[in-house]
C-alpha cells in the first residue's frame, strides 16, 4: 500500500443477541395471547414472562407486543420474531444435541396427519433418518384427532398435524386458511343440502364445514365418508360432493370453490407440533422437533411434483 492510500474502516453496529429463555417466553405468549397462560405453560410467574418479553424488545429495538387491559396482540415485528424465534431455538436444540454426550438413539413414535403426506414433511423425516441412523422411526399416519388421543395416551412421542386455531397447545409451525374444494364442473343446487365429503367424525375439517354451514343457515348431508386424504381427493374429483382442505394443500385434481358457489368462509387452522411430556426430553424427540421447527412453514408446504 502506498503512502497516499487511505485506509477505510467500516464499523458495523452490534448484532442483537437473543436469549433462548426470553425467546421461549415470547413464543409461549405468541401462542396463548395471554401472559397468565404463557406463565402457566412455562411454570413461571406472570411477571417473569413480562420481563422476558420486555428484554427481548430491548434487544430487538422494536415493539413486539401490543398490550392493553383486555388482550395481547403481536405487532408486525412480533409476527416476524415468531419465525426467527422458532429457528433460533431449533438451531440451539440441534447444537446442544450434537455436542451432548448422549446422541439420539432408540425408538421414536411419530404421528402425522395424512394430508401432511402431501408436504415436504416426509423429506424432513428421510433426512432425519439419514442423519440419525441409530434412531428407529415408527410412523403412524391417521386423522389428527385420533393421533392427538394417542399422544395423550402415551402411544406417540411426537404429533405433527392440525389443531384448532389459537388453542395454545404445542408449537405452531404454520397457520393456514381452510378453503372449499370441488372439481371444475361442481355446481351446487341452493334448494338441496350441500353434499359433503368428510372423514369419520369427529374431525376438525368436518366440524369447520358443518359449523360454517349452520351459521349461514344452509343444510348439508354426508355424501361420502372416507378414512384418508386420497379417498377424499378421489371422491371430490368424481363429483360426489365438496370438502375442504388447507389452502396450500389443494392438489391439482381439485379446484378451489369461489364466491359463485355461495359457500361460507371456513376460517383458519393451525398446523402444530406436539410432544409427549413423558418423552420430550429424550435426545431423539428433541432432535426431530428441532428438525421440523427449523424448516418453518416451508416444511409443511406442498412437495414438488
Amino acid at each position: 500500500m502506498s503512502s497516499g492510500e487511505a485506509v477505510v474502516s467500516v464499523v458495523q453496529g452490534p448484532v442483537p443477541g437473543f436469549d433462548p429463555v426470553q425467546l421461549r417466553s415470547f413464543l409461549a405468549l405468541a401462542q396463548t395471547h395471554s401472559f397468565t397462560q404463557a406463565a402457566a405453560r412455562l411454570g413461571v410467574r406472570q411477571s417473569t414472562v413480562s420481563q422476558h418479553v420486555r428484554k427481548l424488545e430491548v434487544a430487538a429495538g422494536r415493539t413486539l407486543v401490543h398490550r392493553d387491559t383486555h388482550s395481547v396482540a403481536l405487532t408486525p415485528d412480533g409476527e416476524a420474531m415468531t419465525g426467527f424465534a422458532r429457528s433460533i431455538l431449533a438451531a440451539h436444540e440441534s447444537a446442544a444435541s450434537y455436542f451432548s454426550a448422549e446422541r439420539p438413539r432408540g425408538r421414536l413414535r411419530i404421528g402425522m396427519s395424512d394430508d401432511l403426506a402431501l408436504t415436504r414433511l416426509p423429506q424432513i423425516l428421510r433426512d432425519f433418518r439419514a442423519e440419525n441412523p441409530r434412531v428407529d422411526l415408527e410412523l403412524r399416519v391417521d386423522q389428527s384427532g385420533t393421533l392427538h388421543r394417542r399422544l395423550e395416551n402415551d402411544r406417540l412421542d411426537i404429533f405433527i398435524g392440525k389443531h384448532p386455531r389459537g388453542s395454545g397447545e404445542g408449537q405452531l409451525v404454520k397457520r393456514e386458511r381452510l378453503v372449499w374444494v370441488g372439481n371444475p364442473s361442481t355446481r351446487l343446487d341452493p334448494a338441496q343440502p350441500v353434499p359433503l365429503v368428510v372423514y369419520p367424525a369427529p374431525t376438525l375439517s368436518g366440524s369447520a364445514m358443518q359449523e360454517a354451514l349452520e351459521r349461514a343457515g344452509l343444510g348439508y348431508r354426508s355424501a361420502c365418508v372416507c378414512r384418508g386424504v386420497n379417498g377424499l381427493i378421489a371422491a371430490v374429483a368424481a363429483g360426489i360432493g365438496v370438502s375442504c382442505l388447507a389452502s396450500s394443500l389443494v392438489p391439482v385434481q381439485l379446484t378451489r370453490l369461489g364466491p359463485q358457489h355461495r359457500l361460507p368462509e371456513l376460517g383458519q387452522i393451525d398446523l402444530v407440533l406436539l410432544t409427549n411430556p413423558r418423552t420430550a426430553d429424550r435426545p431423539a424427540s428433541r432432535a426431530l422437533a428441532a428438525a421440523v421447527l427449523s424448516s418453518g412453514p416451508r416444511g409443511l408446504s406442498p412437495s414438488a411434483p
